[in-house]
């Protein structure tokens, strides 16, 4: 493996989730970017701007309806090749995020994060009109 030499120190000692270290500096500089706001590639058409130039390219396919990335099973196409990615693991049943406390898997990183809820009692989700605050949107919208 690599040895990761470029770390990310914005976050405080105290927190229990750190960001993860870097191989290379480009990466380290854009994920600095989810904590600056930093939004350096703008769209022209709609003067949307993104941190990302992939993030970029993406959106300009929510314009122009390219969806380069085509299912070999059926006929679905996506604009991202991470979205293929997830399709395909509808046919393959692949899922290669474990939960480390029980036997659940996931097919998607962010559905472990939301499972993960479960297991720390986390509740990000607060309603407006009384202080009763619950792990997912769903148990908030009942």
């Amino acid at each position: 493996t690599f040895d990761k030499y470029f770390v990310c120190n914005k976050h405080n000692i105290q927190l229990d989730t750190r960001c993860k270290a870097f191989s290379q500096n480009s990466d380290l500089i854009k994920h600095l970017r989810t904590h600056t706001g930093e939004k350096p590639y703008q769209y022209s058409q709609c003067y949307k701007a993104f941190p990302q130039r992939t993030t970029l390219i993406s959106h300009h396919r929510t314009h122009s309806g390219e969806k380069p990335y085509q299912c070999c099973q059926f006929d679905q196409a996506f604009s991202l090749n991470i979205y293929i990615i997830y399709h395909m693991r509808t046919h393959t049943g692949e899922k290669p995020y474990q939960c480390r406390l029980c036997d659940k898997a996931f097919s998607q990183n962010r559905d472990l994060i939301k499972h993960m809820r479960i297991h720390t009692r986390e509740k990000t989700c607060q309603c407006n009109l009384c202080d009763k605050a619950f792990s997912m949107n769903c148990y908030l919208i009942k």
